[in-house]
């Protein structure tokens, strides 16, 4: 019964958290769509040089826009596909969108507080190494697949599965400053002036590395979980429902 209770008392404060992080989402929409008509493309030299241009409202508005999608997805999936995703793997879930859209676009906190961006990346690094872990648990409880996996394998298995997650978040940031003039890789400084050669990689570089920490740590932590079968790891895992 007690169980129960805490199940119940973490289904509302889902709802709650839900509620809030989508209407962050949603009540900058109208305002965001206004300064993309309305924003100068390039920063004028007499005004401060965190003034934002038109790109900063269109990469504003397809955050926004995708932070909704991302919201509703889990639900969309575990529906579909008849799984159970944790409470906690999605509440923390959706505090990182609010953190990573709302507070690093909108609220600007990428360029106002300091290694903000570090600090998502090496936490979302850890997110996907606690997702590669249920992929991996999804597939090898499907019962035409009859072979035992050892922790290793499954640990650099979800190390490897965030890591190839992280690159092609940079792949679509890189493909999206091309084509919509954008700078999420931060190849620019916030005025606008061009970084060249390696200050101009750092950013794209040292999101990989941290990446690479967070997923690390979190397959280090399963790895302990496994071998000596802990079962810290299990109260993350995405389960299939009967």
């Amino acid at each position: 019964m007690k169980k129960n209770k805490k199940e119940i008392k973490k289904g509302v404060w889902g709802k709650r958290i839900f509620i809030i992080v989508l209407l962050s989402f949603i009540i900058p929409l109208g305002f965001v769509l206004y300064r993309i008509f309305t924003a100068p493309t390039v920063a004028p030299s007499d005004v401060s040089a965190t003034t934002r241009v038109k790109s900063d409202y269109i990469l504003m508005f397809i955050q926004c826009i995708l932070g909704v999608f991302a919201l509703i997805l889990p639900s969309i999936i575990s529906k579909k596909l008849k799984l159970q995703i944790p409470s906690n793997m999605y509440i923390i879930f959706m505090i990182f969108l609010y953190c990573a859209i709302f507070l690093g676009e909108v609220r600007n906190f990428y360029y106002n507080v300091p290694h903000w961006d570090t600090i998502l990346h090496t936490f979302s690094g850890a997110m996907l190494g606690a997702l590669g872990f249920s992929f991996i648990s999804l597939l090898n409880n499907q019962k035409r697949i009859e072979f035992k996996l050892t922790p290793l394998f499954i640990s650099i298995f979800a190390f490897c599965f965030a890591v190839t997650l992280g690159a092609l978040w940079e792949i679509y940031e890189f493909s999206f400053d091309g084509i919509l003039g954008l700078n999420m890789q931060k190849f620019a400084l916030e005025d606008g002036t061009l970084l060249i050669g390696r200050a101009a990689l750092s950013d794209t570089m040292k999101d990989i590395i941290v990446d690479c920490i967070g997923a690390a740590v979190i397959s280090f932590i399963g790895f302990i979980s496994l071998k000596y079968k802990k079962g810290w790891y299990e109260k993350l895992l995405i389960r299939k429902t009967k």
